[in-house]
């Protein structure tokens, strides 16, 4: 069954390249990554695949309709250097 062109819009909108996400399940991939795998959105197909190169190295494309994800905000800590009085 295709995912309809509203759908397809929606990851597209919501997923734009450069989003974390981690996956929290996969559908029935022979070779599937680890669950809590960390990647970055590269692209969304006009099927609504999620291209995504993955923390570990590997590239996969995320089916929405098979595999269980979320988006992820990763805050980065920057610290300031402490002024002395």
């Amino acid at each position: 069954m295709a995912m309809s062109r509203g759908r397809i819009e929606f990851y597209k909108e919501h997923y734009p390249a450069g989003t974390r996400i981690m996956l929290d399940s996969m559908g029935d991939d022979p070779c599937p990554l680890p669950l809590g795998a960390k990647g970055t959105v590269i692209a969304v197909d006009d099927l609504g695949t999620l291209h995504c190169e993955f923390d570990c190295g590997r590239s996969l494309g995320v089916c929405p309709e098979a595999d269980k994800f979320h988006k992820i905000f990763e805050q980065t800590e920057s610290q300031e250097p402490k002024m002395s009085m």
